[in-house]
């Protein structure tokens, strides 16, 4: 299992009334973090959409473990356990400066046609994944 890590800072306008990130601004890290996986293996969002494939979101799992304050650097973390079928589930982690947990998420996408139809994992996005260790 690879882990990819992407470094951000938090900015002011991330934070709310009490100086901390909104809880609301993790699932936009996690964004950032999956399409950063997804193109470190190889694989372009803007180029399976080309393709008319889709992967929206359909479920999140999110568990808030303690604050990040505003200038905090975070790592955000994202790996994938197990190769897709029609669905692929991204695991994330945003860790301080120290390493340490400040939440992590599992998020849950599938695979579409340009008619919103379900499909299968495409072939390269399978490949590209196993060619990574994902098992």
């Amino acid at each position: 299992m690879n882990k990819h890590k992407t470094k951000l800072r938090v900015r002011y306008s991330e934070t709310d009334k009490m100086g901390v990130v909104y809880h609301g601004n993790y699932i936009q890290y996690f964004e950032v973090g999956r399409v950063e996986y997804m193109r470190s293996i190889g694989v372009v969002y803007a180029e399976l959409e080309k393709q008319g494939i889709g992967m929206p979101v359909v479920n999140i799992n999110i568990d808030y473990i303690q604050p990040a304050p505003y200038d905090q650097e975070l790592c955000i973390e994202t790996w994938i356990e197990s190769l897709p079928t029609s669905k692929i589930i991204f695991h994330n982690e945003a860790l301080d400066e120290n390493g340490k947990l400040v939440c992590k998420a599992q998020v849950t996408l599938v695979f579409i046609n340009s008619q919103f139809r379900p499909i299968k994992v495409p072939e390269s996005v399978f490949k590209a994944l196993k060619a990574n260790g994902v098992e």
